[in-house]
Formats: C-alpha cells, sequence, structure tokens
C-alpha cells in the first residue's frame, strides 16, 4: 500500500493539471503494442499446431470454424498477460531504478505515473466543451465533439440524444477512468495503477463484441469486466452521496441502482449510470446506432426531467464530487491501515 500523500497528490495533479499533451502518455505506448501484438496472435492462432491444442482435429467445415475461433481465444489471452503484466513489471522496474539514484525521484515519477491513469479534468473538460456548444446552439460542432468520447453515430443526434450520450459516458468512465485506477493505486501504487490501465486499454480497443474481436479480444473484455467489479458497485454509493453534498436525492440515486444497473449490457457500467440517472431525474439508455447498425439498449430510470445540455453540467458535477468523496475515504482507510 502507498503512502497516502503520494494518492492525493496524483489525484489533485489530474484534477488541475489533467493530461498535457507536450508530456509523452504511457497509454499511448500501450496502444501501440496492443496493435503490434494484434496481427501475430492472429497469425499464431492460425497455425495448425496450435489449432490442435484446441482439440480441432476433425475436418468438417463447422469443425474447423470452430476450431478457429477457440485457437483465438486461446491466443488473444496473450493480450492480458503481455500488456497487463508488462506495464507492472516495466513500472515496478522503473521506480525501483529511480529509487537507488534518489527516493524522491521515485516518489515523484509514482505520483506523475498514477496522475496519468485517473482522467478526472479530461473528462470534465470533454463534457464541458459539449455543455457549451449545445448551450450556443451549434448542434454540429456538439455532435462531433461527442463522437470524440463515444463509439456510437452521432451526426443525426438532437439536443437531447447528445445530452444522454455525453451524460452516459461520463457516468460510465467514473469508474474506467477515476475511481478504479485510484483504488489500485493505493494497493499496489503505480505498478498496480498502470497494470489497471493496460487493461481498461486493451478492453477499449479490442474488447468489442464484433466479428473481429468476439474472440481474439474475449480475454481482454473479461479481464476489464473483473477488474472493474467492485468499483463499480462502489461508484453507486460514492454518485449517491455526491447527490448529497450537491442537494440530490441519494434515496432515488440507490432506488434507480437497484431497479435498473442489472439491465446494462455491461456487468459494470449500468450502476455508475443507473446512479447517476436516479441522482438526476433523467432516463439514460436507449436506441443507438453504431456504423448504421441499431443497438436499443435497457432504459434506466424515471424520465422525471427531460434530457436538456445543463444535465451534463450536472453529470460533471456529480463526477467531480464523487471522485473528491472516493479518494478521501481512500487516504482515511489507508491512514488507519497505516497506524
Amino acid at each position: 500500500m502507498i503512502e497516502v500523500w503520494i494518492l492525493l497528490c496524483a489525484f489533485v495533479i489530474d484534477l488541475i493539471v489533467g493530461d498535457p499533451r507536450a508530456l509523452p502518455h504511457p497509454v499511448v505506448g500501450m496502444g501501440y503494442v496492443i496493435k503490434k501484438l494484434e496481427q501475430p496472435l492472429r497469425e499464431l492462432a492460425n497455425r495448425q499446431w496450435f489449432q490442435r491444442l484446441t482439440d480441432g482435429r476433425t475436418s468438417t467445415s463447422v469443425a474447423k470454424a470452430s476450431s478457429g475461433n477457440r485457437s483465438l481465444k486461446l491466443a488473444g489471452i496473450a493480450y492480458p498477460i503481455v500488456l497487463v503484466g508488462g506495464s507492472f513489471a516495466l513500472t515496478w522496474l522503473l521506480l525501483e531504478l529511480l529509487a537507488r539514484i534518489h527516493p524522491w525521484l521515485a516518489y515523484g515519477a509514482e505520483v506523475w505515473l498514477i496522475s496519468t491513469t485517473i482522467a478526472t479534468k479530461g473528462l470534465a473538460d470533454a463534457g464541458m466543451e459539449i455543455y457549451r456548444l449545445l448551450k450556443q446552439g451549434d448542434l454540429p460542432k456538439a455532435r462531433y465533439a461527442l463522437s470524440m468520447i463515444v463509439g456510437r453515430d452521432t451526426d443525426k443526434l438532437n439536443e437531447g440524444e447528445i445530452t444522454r450520450g455525453a451524460v452516459e459516458t461520463v457516468a460510465e468512465n467514473i469508474v474506467d477512468a477515476i475511481l478504479s485506477p485510484l483504488l489500485y493505486a493505493l494497493i499496489g501504487g503505480a505498478p498496480l495503477a498502470m497494470a489497471y490501465r493496460a487493461a481498461n486499454t486493451l478492453d477499449s480497443m479490442v474488447g468489442y463484441k464484433n466479428d473481429k474481436y468476439l474472440n481474439l479480444g474475449w480475454a481482454s473484455a473479461r479481464f476489464d469486466d473483473v477488474a472493474n467489479w467492485i468499483p463499480a458497485r462502489l461508484s453507486a454509493l460514492f454518485i449517491a452521496l455526491a447527490g448529497v453534498v450537491l442537494r440530490r436525492p441519494a434515496s432515488r440515486s440507490l432506488r434507480t441502482v437497484s431497479r435498473f444497473a442489472r439491465l446494462h449490457p455491461s456487468p459494470n457500467s449500468g450502476f455508475p449510470e443507473s446512479a447517476v440517472a436516479g441522482a438526476l431525474g433523467i432516463q439514460l439508455g436507449g436506441l443507438n446506432y453504431y456504423k448504421g447498425v441499431a443497438s436499443d439498449r435497457a432504459r434506466m430510470g424515471d424520465a422525471i426531467h427531460p434530457l436538456e445540455a445543463e444535465h451534463i453540467r450536472l453529470t460533471v458535477r456529480l463526477m467531480v464530487v464523487s471522485s473528491t468523496l472516493f479518494v478521501i475515504v481512500l487516504a482515511i482507510v489507508a491512514a488507519l491501515l497505516w497506524s
């Protein structure tokens, strides 16, 4: 478990500075490795000797296809092993080498590395940019800004649907981009926080349930689901607490989680999204299009208020307050354990 002040400094640095474009970001390197690994893993899965490992010895076309799918799944296990394990090992080695030069070099590097795994300011800036464009009535630019942070088609969305996309993305990323890396940083310092960020980056790049990545990316998707399981459920509590601070009904937020969270196709994303929906008295979910293909997701929350740009600003406030409460509680827990 790391020193409490390291965690707090990392959180404050991200909250104030964010991710300066002039500095290299570890996620860029992770993305490069993921792309470079894909073709070798697909070639490995096509090797006859590798397919035999999956017990695909029969010659029928159906059996061969099944064997190929199993081979891709087996090859896909290498993704989290290489990237998550490698990120942990490289970060640990870097900090060890810096500590041998001077302890404060290692401390400074750990603070910075942990701050790169958090994205409070980045999320807030992205959400507020869409909010400002909507308030200015500039729908084309608002659609484009939303397209930078979501995978759904945005070219025909009205203000309410743009708002829904922004609120859902900010809410979901309260877990992925803030609470999870903070929790893992507390437990295992920068190495474990960086390992989590690698797992999350893998899921965002290859964890899709489409023809291309359904098999190759299954291990990465499942690994990310497991890593976020506890933080996602904690997020519902802290979003409700943030609602209290912002004079929003915590009971309605928690009731909404209880009713709707498990309807979401993701085992984790429904918790922060339904908590935000309940806190704001809005309904999330509905019909999205991905490259022209319709995807109708379960509705979460009661539509007490129609979706409008102001709900983006309120969601950003819920994100900042819930994250701040979370890091304070983590610091208190760490201080009690250290005492």
